[in-house]
């Protein structure tokens, strides 16, 4: 992965890195025809924090450009129950893409990712530790496509979830 503000010509105001759909389509294609590899991840991000950071900055050293998928509002609600996302999905997009690991960003409204991978035909697809090879989706189409699947570890006591926990019991007066 290059360094620094020239990247591959990538836009710097996180702004524009937060894309439709449709501009991502085929972009693993696009990129394999000029020599380059393209890297997937996805997830809620609604606490971003430093596990989120380093896990991101692993996965697009894997690859020249990293595309995130990030879930929608109702997608996180469905998934992680009614009182989530604490931020919408407009933020956690601008904030994902204020990275500069991050090469692009795509909010998905489906509950997995799978027609977004697919679409997007990533030569990587990255996921956290806590996921095992035979769970993570869209690993079945990208490894049929002579791409690789690949986890990273997280950072121990860095999750949303941990977070959100500490938060509660500080409101709370406890420790």
């Amino acid at each position: 992965m290059r360094k620094g503000p020239e990247r591959a010509g990538l836009p710097q105001d996180p702004a524009a890195k937060v894309v439709p759909r449709k501009s991502v389509r085929g972009l693993g294609e696009r990129l394999r025809g000029r020599g380059k590899r393209l890297v997937f991840t996805n997830g809620c991000f609604d606490i971003l924090h430093a596990g989120h950071a380093q896990y991101l900055r692993k996965a697009a050293s894997l690859g020249d450009l990293l595309v995130v998928g990030v879930n929608s509002d109702a997608s996180v609600r469905r998934l992680k129950g009614a009182g989530r996302p604490l931020q919408p999905a407009a933020d956690r997009a601008y904030l994902l893409a204020s990275l500069q690991a991050v090469s692009f960003v795509v909010v998905f409204s489906e509950d997995t990712p799978a027609a977004l991978i697919e679409e997007v035909a990533p030569d990587i697809l990255v996921k956290g530790g806590d996921w095992k090879g035979k769970e993570i989706v869209g690993a079945d189409f990208v490894r049929a496509r002579g791409g690789k699947v690949r986890t990273i570890r997280f950072l121990p006591g860095r999750s949303t979830t941990a977070i959100l926990t500490r938060a509660g019991r500080a409101a709370a007066g406890r420790k």
